[in-house]
């Protein structure tokens, strides 16, 4: 693999800005070879030597043809690297090209100030990185402290200071070791210094240290609102313990993972330095490369070694307190082994995907041969079979910030989705079939339980509790449902508040879902009948199934406005009170049918469409920005072809008022209104399936934007002369 490639796949994506920008430095490379070969005569051998030294140059990189041997042997000084003090004690590089006097010297001299100007940024970057680093590692230093001090209490509870004068010798003194100072000052933890001979009391760090309480579960949320504060006092209890060491040890795996992705931002980058630099001594025949990569090894990219010794010290106090100084295991948590690629997802996705389509063919063929429509009783079964099958179409796009090693990638969602489809439409041809057939009219009772068949085996999927079918998987999707339903007791992450806004797509299939109940609990399914609406409690939690998933964003609004303190959390809960009221008049329309219900049906869904639709394109993606320097879009874009943004703006525009045919129901052809309410459901999931893709490019663009690589880990202490700044790590790096 070529390195340019290697370089961008190394790179970490919320960083990218801050890398060394390799492709504009090769551009500016590409211009000096058509400039030399611009000079040479165009002769045909000369015109075939051009192109395929320029091919050379940026492929396998030899020097362009036609240059005199003698100018390929110059070893005189042809830059000059001057150095000065920038903001704080950061140096500044400015590179002199002493030759720009000469015949395209001023490209050579746009080169350098290029490069002058990728390694004065990587190294304000890198050094920022570090700095941060240290801050937490002193951070980190205290916590040790303070959990070394609870195990001491929690294991001897009558210890004090004067009789730790002996224990802290004899037992301190084999669970620490100097290295635990990730630091490397030796200058924190009072353990540390009292097996040094320093006689500070080991406990006393637990004079001012709290369990910082972070509102992550229901408990711990309902104990911070009632007690106005979110620590707790230290119980010294070894459940206790067992909640702090575990929450630590999670610190400490995130920490090491920022120290990775640092130390391979350090090595990419001085890689890349030292790539374009070999190549624009082999276009230019000057000898730049050692000298300039003199300067780049001396600077604090290349000469710091302070993420070297922090991996280091962060293994050794791993291993020692959290693995019971088991090194394998130990960097088995650390260092999670990647995903492999397997042959056989592709193949199994691809084979699932034939079967779905050659099953949707069936099922249309079967339907038209028997003319299904045309008789009573096929609407019949339409309206009381089909919606059974319809909630089985799950939106897969939400499964994502799994622990490394575990998540799905596109091609094990791809191959989850067809399998799926692959169950559901094939229950469904064979209920078609044992219903319609002339030797199975008698067995009409039996076929309908096919689709209670189809939801058993879905649901023994999805909870299965073994380590099959992607486990990791279904359980973090359990968990998301769960978080989703017990709103607002849950921390809202974004798989949270992104699951709920899937459901919120899914309406008609949680609709479908409570005729499901209704249809088997109630036995409606033996004579071939649908009464549900019939009953007065069916109709209550029809209007309450249709607003749950809008009820529970607007709950995670409250969160996340109580919690962060930001105005557009607060508007965006707003955002779901008129879709909350036009989805609950949409429902009576449908129940009570007449003209009033179906205007104020109208005006309500005009309303929530016109925000929802607003919000969407303006807030969730971030476009129609009039400032932008790309044209009504934003600033940054992925998507090379502007066009399509706007092409998705407008297609979430009229998907968004395909919802308009529930409220209005126009005549379309013959097609049936079961058969029209599933496809405006099937072109609302398009339509979120859309709203995802440029809401995560968003996000992700913002990430970049403030640099943000990691995910936030709450500490378990809280130190009083620090407030919760010590205990708390909101703010992503």
């Amino acid at each position: 693999m070529k390195f340019g490639k290697h370089f961008k796949r190394q790179k970490v994506p919320e960083w990218v800005e801050a890398y060394m920008d390799y492709n504009g430095l090769k551009r500016i490379l590409r211009g000096i070879v058509f400039f030399k070969q611009s000079k040479q005569p165009a002769t045909p051998l000369r015109t075939f030597q051009r192109r395929s030294s320029l091919y050379r140059s940026f492929s396998g990189l030899t020097v362009p043809s036609g240059i005199p041997p003698s100018e390929r042997d110059i070893e005189d000084q042809v830059i000059a690297v001057n150095s000065s003090q920038g903001e704080g004690s950061m140096q500044c590089y400015k590179t002199d090209f002493l030759e720009q006097s000469k015949e395209g010297g001023d490209i050579e001299a746009m080169f350098f100030r290029k490069l002058d100007e990728e390694l004065n940024k990587v190294n304000t970057f890198y050094k920022d990185k570090v700095e941060e680093l240290m801050n937490e590692a002193s951070s980190l230093d205290r916590q040790m402290d303070a959990l070394v001090a609870l195990r001491i209490k929690v294991e001897n509870p009558d210890a004090n200071g004067s009789s730790l004068k002996t224990y802290s010798t004899n037992t301190a003194a084999t669970e620490l070791s100097p290295s635990d100072d990730l630091n490397g000052d030796g200058s924190s933890g009072m353990c540390r210094q009292e097996v040094n001979g320093c006689r500070h009391d080991p406990l006393e760090v637990l004079e001012h240290v709290k369990i910082h309480n972070p509102l992550e579960s229901p408990i711990s949320t309902l104990k911070g609102v009632f007690r106005y504060s979110e620590d707790v006092e230290l119980r010294f209890k070894k459940e206790e313990l067992r909640k702090v060491e575990e929450r630590l040890r999670l610190v400490f795996i995130e920490f090491y993972q920022k120290l990775r992705l640092l130390k391979l931002f350090s090595f990419m980058n001085l890689s890349a330095f030292s790539k374009i630099l070999k190549k624009y001594e082999k276009i230019t025949s000057r000898r730049a490369a050692r000298s300039y990569m003199e300067i780049v090894d001396n600077s604090y990219l290349g000469s710091s070694d302070e993420v070297s010794s922090l991996l280091e010290r962060v293994e050794v106090t791993f291993v020692e307190h959290f693995s019971d100084s088991n090194r394998r295991e130990g960097m088995k948590s650390l260092r999670p082994k990647l995903k492999k690629e397997r042959h056989k997802v592709t193949f199994f996705s691809g084979f699932f995907s034939g079967c779905s389509a050659a099953l949707v063919v069936a099922v249309v063929l079967r339907i038209e041969t028997k003319k299904l429509m045309d008789r009573e009783e096929g609407a019949r079964y339409l309206e009381n079979i089909f919606p059974i099958y319809r909630r089985y179409r799950i939106n897969y796009p939400f499964i994502f910030g799994f622990k490394q090693g575990t998540e799905l990638g596109y091609r094990e969602v791809f191959l989850v989705s067809t399998g799926l489809a692959v169950l559901a439409l094939g229950s469904f041809l064979v209920n078609l079939y044992l219903d319609l057939g002339s030797k199975t009219r008698n067995f009409r009772t039996f076929t309908e339980l096919v689709p209670l068949s189809l939801v058993s085996a879905v649901l023994i999927i999805i909870f299965c509790p073994f380590n099959i079918i992607y486990s990791s998987s279904r359980f973090f999707f359990i968990r998301c449902i769960f978080h989703c339903i017990c709103a607002p007791l849950y921390k809202v992450t974004l798989p949270d508040f992104f699951l709920a806004d899937h459901l919120t797509s899914q309406v008609q299939a949680l609709k479908s879902l409570e005729l499901y109940i209704c249809y088997y609990r109630l036995a409606e399914y033996s004579q071939r009948r649908n009464r549900c609406h019939s009953h007065g409690v069916y109709n209550v939690f029809y209007f309450i199934v249709a607003s749950i998933p809008y009820w529970m964003r607007f709950l995670q609004c409250l969160r996340r406005l109580c919690e962060e303190g930001d105005a557009v959390h607060g508007f965006n809960g707003l955002k779901y009170l008129p879709t909350i009221v036009a989805v609950l008049v949409r429902t009576a329309c449908e129940l009570k049918k007449g003209h009033a219900w179906l205007v104020l049906a109208f005006i309500s869904s005009a309303i929530a469409t016109i925000m929802n639709t607003y919000w969407d394109i303006v807030v969730d993606w971030g476009l129609l920005r009039r400032h932008s320097r790309n044209f009504y879009l934003r600033d940054k874009l992925l998507i090379s072809h502007k066009s399509v943004y706007f092409a998705a703006m407008v297609l979430n525009v009229v998907l968004r008022l395909a919802w308009m045919q529930l409220v209005l129901e126009f005549n379309l052809c013959s097609l049936h209104k079961m058969a029209v309410t599933t496809i405006v459901s099937c072109l609302e999931i398009l339509r979120r399936g859309i709203w995802s893709f440029f809401r995560l490019e968003n996000e992700h663009l913002n990430n970049v934007g403030k640099y943000r690589a990691f995910k936030s880990v709450p500490r378990p202490f809280s130190f009083y002369d620090e407030g919760n700044d010590d205990s708390n790590s909101d703010k992503d790096d």
